[in-house]
């Protein structure tokens, strides 16, 4: 399948699958807004297609790869679910401890996509761990649709709690140095925010892709360094940013944060037409100097 490039659509298609990807409106709703679109042979039904993922272009670190060690793993989440399950990457030699950064997935549960993002890290010399937020309901059904259906069915604070717990768990593996980091996508961004909030000074750096901001009462909690990232053309999400700013201001929280202009939400996500190479290469660049500088 050949790669679509989010500037071959016209932006109000893409606005309106944004919209449809984030469960302000259904399938149908969707497909009829796209009809508008359906030219030269096209139907509303293929332009949904054109969006669907192809994980073949995600796999930038292959799942055998020499360098790494990878495993599942279940995590205890008492206040949450009750566990977790996920998918731990490491490099495969070395001396045994390394820094740990939670990898925090989209709306879809855990995709080859986020498991790529845990190898890309375990390369990088980190201890990687990509919880499923979708555990409790079966986990990831091999299909980022009905992903998305599954995640609604899930209590929002439950699987909150169940990242916290794997968080702390990866904090304190032996494995670890100790130090960790939380990278989020999305829903995961938000989650990376949040996360901030919660562990305190338990995590020492955390990077936001596109996240929904916490309050600026919960903003004040903050003790790491953020590396924020925000897609210029993403007004949904990027309407929160001028609130987060004065609350991290505020509370003299460090803070970097980056708008990559003209490109789409998920743009960093290699498995859409909204990836955009010349955003996201950049942008995981500044995300891996972040938690070579923070947690080593």
């Amino acid at each position: 399948m050949e790669r679509k490039k989010a500037s071959e659509f016209p932006q109000e298609l893409l606005n309106l699958f944004d919209r449809y990807v984030h469960g302000e409106i259904g399938r149908r709703d969707f497909l009829d807004g796209a009809k508008k679109f359906a030219v030269g042979g096209w139907t509303a039904a293929a332009i949904l297609e054109s969006f669907r993922p192809n994980y073949a272009w995600a796999q930038q670190v292959s799942k055998d790869d020499g360098r790494i060690k990878t495993e599942r793993a279940t995590v205890e989440s008492p206040a949450g679910n009750g566990n977790v399950r996920g998918y731990l990457a490491r490099p495969a030699h070395g001396n045994g401890k390394w820094p740990g950064v939670l990898v925090v997935h989209e709306n879809r549960g855990l995709n080859p996509y986020i498991e790529d993002v845990a190898r890309r890290l375990a390369v990088e010399n980190f201890l990687a761990f990509a919880p499923d937020g979708l555990t409790s309901v079966g986990g990831y059904p091999g299909d980022d649709e009905k992903g998305g259906e599954l995640f609604r069915k899930v209590d929002r604070e439950k699987m909150t709690q169940d990242f916290a717990a794997a968080a702390l768990w990866l904090k304190k593996r032996p494995d670890c140095t100790g130090k960790i980091g939380v990278v989020g996508f999305c829903f995961g961004g938000g989650i990376a925010n949040t996360l901030a909030v919660r562990l305190g000074s338990d995590v020492s750096a955390v990077v936001p892709f596109y996240g929904g901001q916490p309050s600026a009462e919960d903003a004040a909690k903050i003790k790491s360094p953020l590396l924020i990232h925000y897609a210029g053309l993403d007004q949904r999400v990027n309407a929160g940013w001028p609130a987060y700013e004065t609350a991290l201001k505020a509370n003299h929280i460090s803070y970097q944060e980056y708008v990559y202009e003209n490109v789409n939400h998920g743009f960093h996500n290699d498995t859409t037409p909204r990836y955009d190479e010349a955003a996201a290469k950049p942008a995981w660049q500044r995300t891996v100097d972040f938690f070579n500088k923070n947690l080593r």
